[in-house]
């Protein structure tokens, strides 16, 4: 079934109601009419239309995994962001956390926390010192709209040796960079 048709099927609002009392656990026609308000009439007509469109079965069960079937042929294809990572692997780590320019959480596991602060580090630039405002203006636009802050974000920079910081100053002592110059 097409998420059109299922769509039209439940654009009536018998139909809608019929469907949205079973799923709230009634277990007969008489349930269904006695849940929505509509008479026994209405109920067997949009059980009739539900039932041949596929989506309640013979015993009244609603039949969810037509509906997820439906939604996974409706949803648009997500095509994963180049990072530039020739390892196709850590490009798989990295992008499972960050979707444009955006932190959305830190990985649990220590070497994929690794590799997404080896990441983030990329924006401060080797032999530069940065104030304090500064790296938090550059680690803001990370974690804006995701699951962390800023300051968490720097400290862990600072923690995993990828920050270094003296008197109010911030520089980058760790990560690896590209010398190629590309």
């Amino acid at each position: 079934m097409t998420p059109a048709e299922i769509v039209g099927l439940l654009a009536e609002p018998d139909r809608l109601s019929v469907l949205s009392a079973l799923v709230l656990g009634a277990r007969s026609p008489a349930d269904v009419a006695a849940i929505t308000g509509l008479s026994t009439r209405e109920v067997g007509k949009a059980l009739q239309k539900l039932q041949a469109g596929g989506l309640v079965d013979d015993a009244l069960d609603v039949r969810a995994e037509v509906l997820k079937e439906a939604a996974r042929a409706a949803a648009p294809v997500v095509q994963a962001e180049d990072l530039g990572y020739a390892d196709a692997g850590v490009e798989q780590v990295i992008s499972r956390f960050v979707r444009d320019g955006r932190l959305l959480s830190f990985p649990a596991q220590g070497a994929k926390r690794r590799l997404v602060l080896e990441h983030v580090v990329q924006s401060f630039e080797p032999g530069r010192r940065y104030p304090e405002r500064e790296v938090d203006a550059v680690l803001r636009t990370w974690t804006e709209g995701g699951g962390t802050d800023h300051a968490t974000l720097r400290r862990y920079l600072v923690d995993h040796l990828l920050l270094a910081r003296e008197g109010g100053e911030y520089w980058r002592s760790g990560g690896w960079t590209d010398v190629r110059g590309t």
